[in-house]
């Protein structure tokens, strides 16, 4: 006699859904103007855990959507060039998706290795364009401030793919 296996489904809203208004909600908590000993809260990209973990677990259409929406809202929030953190959250997406046959199977240092080479990169094409468009670079003591926060935002970009990568077994 077979006994009925218990099958997980997990949808969109559990692997974008919720993640997007987690990063839109800590993009919000971070921005609050506290300050403790005189330093304020980093201001860490949270959506770029989205942009490198989303093409490793499943690819689809509504991701870069809802990803290309973060980055307008984090142009928006920030006060800064419209467009700019879209560009660099679908420049990581896409340089993911592309490499994620590369990735497959490996865990730990080679995929943080990648995280650290797509956060860098956008961080760059945003550092670019910043400079084209203000016509003067911005403070690199500040870039670090917010780069280094992002990569430390790595365990939960490995949380979300051991938690979600082959999380339906009728994608495998």
């Amino acid at each position: 006699m077979r006994r009925p296996v218990a099958v997980r489904v997990v949808g969109p809203l559990q692997w974008i859904v919720y993640p997007a208004v987690a990063a839109v909600a800590a993009t919000v908590v971070f921005a609050t103007p506290a300050q403790l000993f005189g330093l304020t809260l980093p201001e860490p990209v949270f959506p770029m855990v989205l942009a490198f973990a989303w093409p490793l677990i499943r690819p689809s259409m509504t991701a870069p959507a809802v990803l290309f929406a973060l980055g307008l809202f984090l142009d928006l929030f920030w006060n800064g060039a419209l467009g700019l953190w879209a560009l660099c959250l679908m420049g990581v997406y896409g340089v993911v998706l592309l490499s994620r046959n590369l990735l497959a199977g490996h865990e730990g240092l080679i995929r943080f290795g990648w995280y650290l080479a797509c956060t860098l990169g956008a961080f760059l094409v945003a550092y670019v364009i910043v400079t084209v468009r203000a016509g003067n670079p911005p403070a690199i003591l500040s870039l670090l401030g917010q780069i280094v926060p992002t990569l430390l935002l790595y365990p939960i970009a490995d949380w979300m793919l051991e938690r979600f990568d082959d999380g339906d077994i009728r994608f495998r």
